[in-house]
């Protein structure tokens, strides 16, 4: 398995396995507030890969146009695609969260908590 660390925004460091395994039985959240299981469908967690995949694929592309000195326009019109691409895999991964993770939470009575972690993410996530 190879494992990247990286840095958003200069904060929180964050780990990506290019080899998921989304099989463990709990997750926890932000500041440990909660533990819930954590359980995505199979299909799913595959077309997401699959999404980030083609985008480092894309991402390494531009990088190649930079280093033959393509026209500028050309360059972003490509990272704009890779922006574009970056924010359906976010959608997707909300999407995913809001009818599995928050129902859940919901399920187990733990819906505020779930809520507040969700807010938080956003407030890192949107602009």
């Amino acid at each position: 398995m190879i494992n990247e660390t990286f840095a958003v925004s200069g904060k929180d460091e964050y780990s990506l396995d290019r080899e998921v395994n989304h099989n463990h039985p709990e997750h926890h959240h932000g500041e440990g507030l909660t533990t819930h299981r954590h359980v995505h469908d199979e299909e799913s967690l595959r077309r997401i890969v699959n999404r980030l995949s083609r985008i480092e694929g894309h991402i390494r592309g531009i990088k190649t146009m930079v280093q033959e000195s393509r026209p500028c326009p050309e360059v972003l019109v490509q990272v704009a695609a890779v922006r574009g691409a970056l924010d359906r895999v976010a959608r997707i991964i909300l999407d995913e969260h809001l009818t599995q993770c928050i129902a859940r939470a919901a399920q187990e009575g733990n819906i505020e908590v779930e809520i507040e972690e969700l807010k938080a993410a956003l407030d890192r996530f949107l602009p």
